[in-house]
Formats: C-alpha cells, sequence, structure tokens
C-alpha cells in the first residue's frame, strides 16, 4: 500500500536527519576544543553525506547517511603567546566549526525532520480515515 510506503520513507528522513543533528551537536560542543600540546590541531569540524538507497525488501528507495567527512577547511589563528597549545610563534590554531553555519544546519534539519513528521501524520490519518470507512 502507498500510505505504508509513505510511512517507510518518512521513518528513514527522519532517523537521517536525527544523524545529522547528532552531528550538529557534536560540532557545537567542541566549537572551543583547542590542541594540547603545542601547534596541536584542534577539533576539526564534521560533515555528513546522504544517499539514496534501494531498500529491496520493501521496494523502496530510502535515504541514508552515506558517510561521515572531517570538513578540510583551514583552521583560523588566534595569537596567544601563553596558550598550552600555541605554536613556537605564538599561534593557537582554533577549530573550524562556525556556529552561525552549524545553527542554520541545524535548522534545515529540523525543518526536514518535522517535513517528514507531517507526512507521517497525514499518512496517518488516511489510514485511519480508510479504515473508518470500510467498518
Amino acid at each position: 500500500m502507498d500510505l505504508v510506503d509513505a510511512l517507510h520513507i518518512s521513518a528513514a528522513g527522519m532517523k537521517t536527519q536525527g544523524s545529522r543533528l547528532r552531528l550538529i551537536a557534536e560540532n557545537m560542543a567542541n566549537a572551543d576544543s583547542l590542541g594540547k600540546a603545542p601547534g596541536a590541531d584542534p577539533y576539526r569540524r564534521k560533515v555528513m553525506t546522504f544517499e539514496n538507497e534501494l531498500d529491496r525488501t520493501l521496494g523502496l528507495e530510502m535515504v541514508k547517511v552515506d558517510r561521515v567527512v572531517s570538513d578540510p577547511s583551514d583552521f583560523e589563528l588566534r595569537y596567544e603567546p601563553n596558550h598550552p597549545a600555541a605554536d613556537d610563534k605564538g599561534y593557537v590554531k582554533l577549530p573550524n566549526v562556525n556556529t552561525l553555519i552549524e545553527l542554520s544546519d541545524m535548522r534545515e534539519a529540523q525543518r526536514s525532520y518535522e517535513a517528514n513528521l507531517k507526512v507521517i501524520e497525514a499518512s496517518r490519518t488516511m489510514l485511519t480515515r480508510t479504515i473508518d470507512i470500510l467498518r
């Protein structure tokens, strides 16, 4: 039944966006995590990629997490010669996490999650009404 398929597809979307929100939370939690040794790299932002996968048992294309990779963008440098992570020139590498970007990504993931939830609610309502008509 198509309505049940919609439930499966939306549930996969919600699961994927939930994983994305966890990754965003990790990035934001580590936005101030610096290296511990002189010249050591700080926390590197992680990003997630998605892919469609055929669920052979259901015969449906489902979204899933493809992989989680590190963001290769450069670290910002801040002059703090007294910091334990400062290099020989007195610069400390800062994480490449921009909280504004993370908040924007979080909002996008939240809206996608909510949209999938609305599809589930609509499908459930339609299934319930169909059952009521058949009684």
